[in-house]
């Protein structure tokens, strides 16, 4: 009797696991993109210099930030992390009007004043292709800088791999969300991953100068993952920047003039 009680015990166990596998492969968009909406009236103060400007997508529209100086030396792409929106990541303006580059970023699918619902990393990075297909024309001889906060990390490297800019720069990047999920969620196999973002792939195709930058303290993303990142890179440079932890980089004068150096470099 207690062999039937086991065996049954043991069959509600795997079919309760098997279920929350199915909702995690169905629904791992509520785990990896954590959006916050804007009003459609929503103001952003940013300047006279700053221009509000949609992208249309299939299905969807991209609400964009263009900072527009009157001679830049070029543009830098900025795609950002999995949470938040335009109002709290398009920040630190006065570097890029100091350094004499653009900053041009869009919020994703569902985020701030997009429209639509990010479902697959094909229609991901479709959309991030467009946007960049839409400012690119503008800076025809002029210096083009991809850069990927976080989760936009893997974005930006798969885009620099199709453009090969002038220069990339990966903030907080991941070897691969497959590695990262892997780290958090070791009982989920990796099959299951719709967005696997592999960072580690196209990190050798970029033939121009990387930069990856990480916070000595990042508990979410650890800084191993751009160390071991590295050496994967054809011309790769890494700087950890010293008390700094995820959310908070951006705070640190030490990233800006990171950052800055970079630029005036490019």
């Amino acid at each position: 009797m207690w062999k039937q009680v086991l065996l049954a015990v043991a069959g509600l166990a795997m079919l309760f696991y098997l279920g929350g596998l199915a909702w995690l492969y169905l629904r791992q968009e509520k785990l990896l993109f954590q959006p916050e909406t804007l009003a459609a009236d929503h103001v952003f103060a940013l300047g006279d210099d700053v221009h509000e400007l949609q992208v249309t997508v299939p299905g969807a529209r991209l609400s964009a930030l263009h900072l527009r100086l009157p001679a830049p030396r070029g543009v830098v792409f900025f795609l950002h992390g999995n949470g938040g929106n335009l109002a709290n990541w398009f920040v630190n303006v006065d570097s890029y009007r100091k350094a004499n580059f653009d900053l041009f970023m869009i919020d994703y699918r569902g985020y701030g004043k997009s429209t639509g619902r990010i479902e697959s990393e094909a229609q991901l990075r479709a959309d991030v292709r467009a946007a960049y297909d839409h400012i690119a024309p503008r800076y025809r001889g002029l210096k083009m800088v991809i850069y990927g906060r976080s989760l936009g990390s893997g974005l930006a490297a798969g885009l620099a791999v199709d453009v090969q800019p002038a220069l990339t720069m990966l903030v907080s990047p991941y070897i691969s969300m497959k590695a990262l999920v892997a780290a958090y969620y070791p009982f989920v196999p990796g099959v299951l991953l719709r967005y696997p973002l592999r960072t580690d792939v196209d990190l050798p195709r970029i033939s121009g100068p990387v930069l990856l930058i990480h916070g000595e303290r990042d508990a979410l993303i650890p800084a191993q993952h751009s160390t071991a990142l590295l050496p994967l890179a054809r011309r790769g440079r890494q700087s950890l920047i010293p008390g700094a932890a995820h959310n908070d980089l951006q705070d640190f004068e030490t990233y800006r003039e990171v950052v800055q150096a970079a630029l005036a470099g490019a």
